[in-house]
């Protein structure tokens, strides 16, 4: 043999092979022997029956499976073309790939680029996909109207701007679990083939890379290295800065060159587009109570604009004692481009939540699953119970309790 049944061509051989035998028929006899043998004949043909019904099932199944990753695929390649099928959307509602799938896809999509142009940036690594971040952030964020007309605009205006003279600098604020990481992983996957694995992204954790207030100067050498490296590598960067308020004082401020204007003697040709996120729990609460009065004086949700949060945010941000963030540089010379508000998270949006972590594991679920996993977080203030306390955070972890 040329290959055993394991073999994975062998085994779509052997299936296509099943599709073609028809059912058994039932055996024929005589007498009440052979009326007996009939019988349990026709029991077994009703069996295989409905195994090859469940077989045939599972091959449409595959055959969808197939489809999706071959949009996905395509939609890396030529994001252009997103979006104008409406069978190969950019990211089909919610759907993601399993971690296997996933590796499938970074491996095929890096062998193609090896040979060919696979965008009009003349690098690989950004794709630009604007089409595909805006159908991510409208179906896969739920309950931030604001943070996504807000960063689709500011970045899209920025990487179409044919010379930027300075970084894009966006801070995001909010309670935990209210999508603040989340949105800067969408930007990653739909600006950069590999996501939050490109070379071209960098990601920083107070905690985590800077913990040790004593070695503040060595951390100011890696932070700027680290950035200038990068930035040298890729024509187009993405520096994520989480619990940026946790950050060192003197941390926040050597990153105030990296984000102010360059004058006409540093400016070089082809400066490099880059694009800073800082994600902050700073301010959640001023927004919490902001977005709870107006609901309270019956405003819709939606109808919330940033001239509503944006005076309460700024001042909370300036005046916090805990955080050196509002006394920097970044922040009192105004080289934030947009201080963003993230909304507490109500009970319908944690549904949406639940469902989402269902279908990125393929699992079923069932509308009674998804209140009971929303009933089981913890809702503020006391008296209204309107926000969840956690946002959506631990959600694809409660989920297990409803797997068979």
């Amino acid at each position: 043999m040329l290959c055993g049944r394991r073999h994975p061509f062998c085994l779509w051989l052997w299936l296509l092979l099943l599709l073609l035998l028809p059912p058994p028929p039932g055996a024929r006899g005589h007498g009440d022997h052979a009326r007996s043998r009939d019988e349990a004949a026709e029991a077994d043909s009703g069996r295989a029956w409905k195994a090859f019904q469940r077989l045939r099932e599972h091959l449409r199944a595959a055959g969808a499976l197939s489809r999706r990753y071959w949009a996905l695929f395509s939609c890396r390649l030529w994001p252009e073309a997103c979006g104008k099928d409406e069978e190969a959307p950019a990211r089909p509602l919610g759907w993601s790939l399993p971690l296997l799938g996933q590796q499938y896809l970074d491996i095929l999509t890096t062998w193609y680029c090896s040979f060919q142009d696979c965008c009009d940036s003349g690098d690989c690594r950004i794709i630009n996909n604007f089409t595909g971040l805006e159908a991510d952030l409208r179906v896969r964020l739920h309950g931030q109207h604001l943070a996504r007309e807000l960063v689709l605009a500011a970045v899209r205006g920025y990487l179409e701007l044919p010379q930027p003279d300075k970084a894009l600098a966006l801070s995001f604020h909010g309670s935990s679990g209210t999508g603040k990481n989340f949105m800067a992983r969408l930007l990653a996957e739909n600006l950069f083939r590999d996501g939050l694995r490109s070379n071209c992204v960098q990601v920083f954790i107070a905690t985590l890379h800077f913990p040790h207030p004593k070695y503040v100067d060595q951390y100011k050498e890696q932070l700027t290295g680290q950035i200038r490296k990068t930035q040298e590598r890729c024509h187009q960067t993405l520096f994520i800065l989480d619990e940026a308020e946790k950050l060192h004082p003197e941390l926040l401020e050597v990153l105030g060159p990296q984000l102010d204007r360059q004058t006409l003697e540093n400016h070089r040709a082809k400066s490099p587009r880059s694009i800073f996120l800082f994600l902050s729990n700073l301010g959640g609460s001023v927004i919490n109570e902001v977005v709870l009065d107006l609901l309270k004086g019956g405003r819709s949700r939606e109808d919330i604009r940033m001239e509503n949060l944006e005076p309460h945010l700024q001042a909370e941000i300036v005046e916090s004692t805990d955080s050196g963030f509002g006394h920097s540089r970044l922040v009192k010379e105004n080289l934030m481009d947009f201080l963003i508000p993230f909304l507490p998270l109500e009970y319908r949006h944690v549904r949406l939540c639940a469902r989402d972590a269902f279908l990125s594991q393929e699992l079923l679920y069932t509308e009674a699953a998804l209140d009971e996993i929303a009933k089981m977080m913890v809702y503020v203030p006391k008296e209204e119970q309107l926000f969840s306390s956690q946002g959506c955070k631990s959600i694809s972890q409660r989920i297990n309790y409803f797997l068979p």
